[in-house]
């Protein structure tokens, strides 16, 4: 039945067209073989300087390393000092108010956030904001008012009777004084809280005061309706709303220059407002291959393909279903057959919407969707991301750079030299060689610029010294033969025959990546 669905949504999908090729992955027009980095971790904080300070300093490194887009952490006010942003106080206060007990959000001032994003665009680098569109935290007034207690489980279905509330859902922002914007939220802009303080319980209650809406019914049907997810959840069917939103929208990217929006939790906001968004900001001057990317967290494909047909090619998605092919390949070890690692994932079936991605804040240890991609899989997971042609890949910075959370020396080591090799080697046409279940194998044959490389993953247990079962694949070379050595140990060295054909392999449980010798 899934593959009859599942054959069916890809029918339907035959007349949209895809995202990425409609978007600027690159400042330069010129750059090749584009890579974005997600550039912080869920506890991330620099010991000496501020973090909008050490990504500015990092800029020639990413460059050099061919990064063409950085999606930064939420730059809004939390409802905290050291909120990471998605406990969204204040769009509009991005480190230059004093509210919530301090003038800079957790990751700097606005001068300094600014100062990053011109260095970005110094190194040709687009810098995509994180827009936290879904909900509010940290209220400044108490209110009163009619909701309806309903099912955590079922949003659909009533607990009991409607009855009056007292919610933090009164948000003045007295510490702005109204500049950039003059809207203040009030119960009236949202459609739902989860805290009553006349009971001091905890719940999901429906705000059904007079002129309430209900929850929005153009929202994943997940839990019976998906439209809350935490805090007080913004109803983006009232115009001040969308007005205010859409303002936003236009002031941050005018601000910072950025390239484009990471859009936070789009299965529990009105699809017709997000549409609706992402079209206005594309019709700002220069801004008509705005580059936006939807974080649709489900490992169904079906349910994210859905979502591609709905916003017709608005959007590209990050790929869930093949990060949890990952995940769970890291989990099964030799007894995943690496030959499926594709199979039902959005890179497969719609190459042009998929972000690739190996893990990120949210599946770290810990966190909210943990599905963290151990290191017994992390390096072959990024060698299928980096080095092959479809999608875009995006790689997180608790895998690249030092952190106390998530880091492994030598997976950042062998991380750098795959992102060197995306960039100089993997070009070209690519040919697949997935023959064994332990073990597989790709080229990319290069152009008439680039040099191409030959890719081998092998997930199989083995003594440290072992290697993989041969993979032969051909590297074209119009019948000549050539020597090929590994990135990883310059020792290692492959002649191919006359005929193209080379018996590749690499050490068992690893990867290695082979490059004609100069």
């Amino acid at each position: 039945m899934d593959t009859i669905k599942l054959w069916i949504e890809r029918l339907r999908l035959r007349s949209v067209s895809p995202s990425l090729p409609k978007m600027q992955l690159a400042p330069d027009a010129n750059a090749q073989n584009p890579v974005m980095i997600q550039f912080f971790t869920w506890e991330a904080q620099h010991p000496d300087m501020s973090w909008w300070k050490h990504f500015a300093t990092e800029m020639p490194s990413l460059a050099e390393l061919g990064f063409t887009q950085v999606w930064l952490p939420p730059p809004n006010k939390a409802m905290r000092k050291q909120g990471q942003g998605y406990d969204a106080y204040d769009l509009w206060d991005i480190g230059e108010f004093d509210q919530k007990g301090t003038i800079s959000t957790r990751w700097g001032t606005k001068e300094e956030l600014l100062q990053a994003c011109s260095a970005a665009r110094q190194s040709n680098i687009g810098v995509m904001i994180d827009a936290v569109l879904n909900h509010k935290l940290g209220a400044d007034r108490l209110e009163v008012f009619s909701a309806v207690p309903v099912d955590p489980k079922n949003r659909l279905r009533a607990l009991e009777g409607e009855r009056e509330i007292k919610g933090w859902t009164a948000f003045d922002f007295l510490g702005r004084q109204g500049k950039h914007s003059q809207m203040q939220w009030t119960q009236e802009h949202f459609s739902g809280l989860d805290w009553d303080e006349l009971t001091q319980t905890n719940g999901v209650y429906r705000i059904s005061s007079g002129g309430h809406k209900g929850w929005s019914t153009e929202v994943d049907k997940e839990l019976g309706n998906y439209d809350y997810l935490l805090g007080v959840n913004i109803d983006h069917r009232h115009p001040e709303v969308r007005q205010d939103l859409f303002s936003w929208g236009s002031w941050i990217l005018e601000e910072t220059g950025g390239s484009g929006f990471r859009l936070d939790a789009i299965k529990h906001i009105d699809r017709s407002f997000l549409l609706e968004f992402i079209q206005r900001s594309r019709s700002l001057p220069n801004r008509e291959r705005l580059l936006v990317v939807s974080e649709c967290w489900s490992a169904n494909v079906q349910t994210i393909l859905a979502y591609v047909r709905a916003f017709q090619g608005h959007t590209a998605f990050f790929d869930v279903p093949l990060h949890n092919n990952f995940h769970q390949a890291s989990k099964k070890g030799p007894s995943y057959d690496l030959r499926r690692i594709f199979n039902n994932t959005l890179v497969a079936i719609r190459p042009g919407d998929a972000v690739t991605f190996v893990d990120n804040h949210d599946t770290q240890v810990g966190q909210s969707l943990e599905s963290w991609v151990d290191t017994n899989f992390k390096i072959q997971a990024y060698a299928l991301i980096l080095l092959r042609c479809d999608g875009f890949p995006c790689v997180f910075y608790g895998d690249l750079y030092p952190n106390e959370e998530c880091f492994d020396q030598e997976t950042a080591a062998k991380l750098g030299q795959l992102l060197t090799t995306r960039k100089k080697f993997a070009h070209g046409a690519m040919k697949d060689y997935f023959e064994h279940k332990n073990c597989i194998g790709f080229v990319r044959i290069g152009d008439a610029e680039c040099p191409g490389c030959v890719v081998v993953i092998s997930n199989e247990a083995g003594a440290p010294d072992s290697v993989s079962p041969i993979i032969r694949m051909n590297v074209g070379l119009n019948g000549k033969s050539a020597v090929f050595r590994s990135i990883f140990d310059t020792s290692r060295q492959i002649t191919t025959d006359g005929g193209g054909w080379g018996d590749f392999y690499c050490p068992c449980n690893s990867v290695d990546v082979w490059i004609k010798a100069q």
